[in-house]
């Protein structure tokens, strides 16, 4: 595949250099991985956590990819595809995998995207325009099965990503994507559930309203 077609597959649709928000759909893509060639569209239909890493050999991503290899049956059960990527080339991701599998008995099964020339991390606004290395690379995006980004989080090159909290995010995202449910602060699945505010708004007006009508809760069905 030519450099040509890397750029053109992340044109289509992209914001800019501005990083990109909730409610935008993801910059479709097309690029060597580490499980072949893969195109971002090609995961319509499931949720995929699209997540990025400054470059190959780091102590803070190396721990995170550690993790979520072992936790990728997890996001799997929820229909969930895991994609990395880095600037870094293809064979420098094959050799990366290796020692990961050999230092930590761990097989990294989720495909790694390279990405040389940095057109999908400014793609998404993940480098600026003008940085000539990816030391910004370091977003999460929960992308629904309509392509649509639902979630984004950030974190800095000295702390590692919280896998926990990828997966509680994605059952957040997932529970209450029909709109028929909030999910409070630490909510896991099971928990109760928040009313919407639009139900809240309506039971506020019964003079029997209870006090706390603008946070109730109940059990989640």
């Amino acid at each position: 595949m030519s450099m040509m077609d890397h750029e053109e597959g992340v044109r289509s649709g992209a914001a800019g250099s501005r990083p990109l928000r909730i409610g935008d759909v993801a910059p479709n893509f097309r690029a060597r991985t580490t499980q072949g060639e893969i195109s971002l569209d090609q995961y319509r239909g499931r949720w995929v956590v699209f997540f990025s890493h400054p470059a190959d050999f780091t102590p803070v991503c190396t721990s995170e990819f550690v993790g979520l290899a072992k936790a990728l049956p997890r996001f799997e059960a929820m229909d969930c595809a895991l994609l990395g990527l880095s600037v870094d080339s293809l064979y420098a991701h094959l050799a990366w995998l290796r020692a990961i599998r050999e230092l930590f008995g761990v097989e990294v099964r989720f495909p790694v995207i390279e990405d040389p020339s940095m057109a999908i991390g400014r793609a998404y606004g993940m480098i600026d325009e003008q940085a000539v290395d990816s030391s910004s690379v370091r977003a999460t995006y929960f992308i629904d099965p309509m392509g649509v980004i639902q979630g984004v989080t950030w974190y800095p090159m000295t702390v590692g990503r919280s896998i926990e909290e990828m997966v509680r995010m994605l059952s957040a995202l997932q529970r209450t994507a029909d709109g028929s449910v909030l999910t409070p602060a630490e909510w896991q699945p099971g928990d109760d559930v928040l009313v919407p505010p639009g139900e809240a708004a309506r039971a506020a007006l019964d003079p029997d309203a209870p006090a706390n009508w603008f946070h109730q809760t109940r059990a989640d069905r």
